[in-house]
């Protein structure tokens, strides 16, 4: 299987990953067979319920929201590429001070773009605003993992 997996991603395509997510040679290889090992279908894409067997998503209380931002308005189906991009909004910030260049655009892990990203995360119906009933809900579910861990540690 790890094979498989090295040998589906050309050279050139994980060139142009580096450039666009900031990740390394090894860690597009790592996540890029990780991928693969999730893609049931075997069809090059993930779909929502392929994230939903990642067992720390399913038991995280904002999972489904996390799941949601891997795909675009509309769509059911995470290419690798795609895949990448909605995970470089986890990297470090850290990473982009570093080799900054002032001439490229904004790294996908910047301030702004993550600050983005999480605001995506808590604005479902995708209007460019949190709602009180947004917020509620995301602060409902963050209550109630608080009270199961609480109950399960005692």
């Amino acid at each position: 299987m790890g094979s498989r997996a090295s040998t589906l991603l050309r050279e050139e395509e994980i060139e142009e990953i580096k450039k666009e997510t900031g990740f390394s040679h090894s860690q597009i290889t790592r996540l890029y067979s990780r991928f693969s090992s999730l893609d049931k279908g075997e069809n090059g894409t993930l779909s929502r319920e392929d994230f939903q067997r990642i067992p720390e998503l399913a038991i995280n209380p904002l999972g489904d929201r996390i799941i949601n931002a891997f795909f675009p308005e509309s769509e059911d189906q995470v290419n690798f590429r795609g895949f990448m991009r909605t995970l470089a909004h986890f990297r470090p910030i850290e990473d982009n001070e570093k080799n900054k260049d002032h001439t490229a655009s904004e790294p996908l892990n910047s301030r702004t773009n993550k600050l983005l990203f999480a605001f995506r995360l808590y604005d479902l119906d995708r209007d460019d605003k949190i709602s009180r009933d947004e917020l509620l809900q995301v602060l409902e579910k963050v209550d109630v993992e608080q009270k199961m861990s609480i109950r399960f540690l005692h």
